[in-house]
């Protein structure tokens, strides 16, 4: 049986620990923070001998505005460079793409109860970060970087 106590535990060795939070459809909901001002979920599903890592990104207006103003072309090659660099990872993952405009992925990963130690915990929050964070680069590689504006603020950055 996977025990909240012990992924609270490890999230709180690990200074990771954020909160938790009541969901009606998992046995525990935790938010962590990984790496710092990365919010990343970890909820155990009812009645499933998993827990699943999320990590739900917006992409921020400004890189929206860059791709809206881009050649089609552009756009629909940086969504197949999304999907084989994410598949390359081996997660799961859930883009919402409106007229060729990618406006959110949601990056998860799956422990099963026997393998589930606190080694291949942290290295799925890692693989999970490292997924989100290859989506980023290729926004700001085929978009360009951009200065967040000095009043938007998110934990997350250019990032929701």
């Amino acid at each position: 049986m996977i025990s909240e106590d012990t992924i609270k535990k490890w999230l709180l060795d690990e200074d990771l620990l954020k909160e938790m939070t009541y969901d009606e459809n998992a046995d525990f909901h935790i938010i962590a923070e990984f790496p710092k001002e990365n919010i990343m979920d970890i909820i155990k599903p009812k009645q499933k001998d998993c827990i699943v890592v999320i990590c739900a990104t917006n992409v921020s207006p400004e890189h929206k505005n860059l791709m809206i103003s881009a050649d089609p072309e552009v756009n629909s090659e940086f969504i197949s460079e999304v999907n084989f660099g994410l598949n390359n990872f081996l997660v799961d993952y859930e883009l919402q793409i409106n007229n060729n405009i990618l406006h959110q992925f949601i990056i998860t990963d799956q422990i099963f109860e026997d393998g589930l130690t606190k080694d291949m915990f942290i290295r799925t929050l890692k693989r999970v970060f490292k997924s989100k964070l290859h989506c980023i680069w290729l926004i700001d590689k085929k978009f360009g970087s951009i200065i967040p504006h000095p009043n938007y603020s998110n934990e997350n950055d250019m990032f929701i």
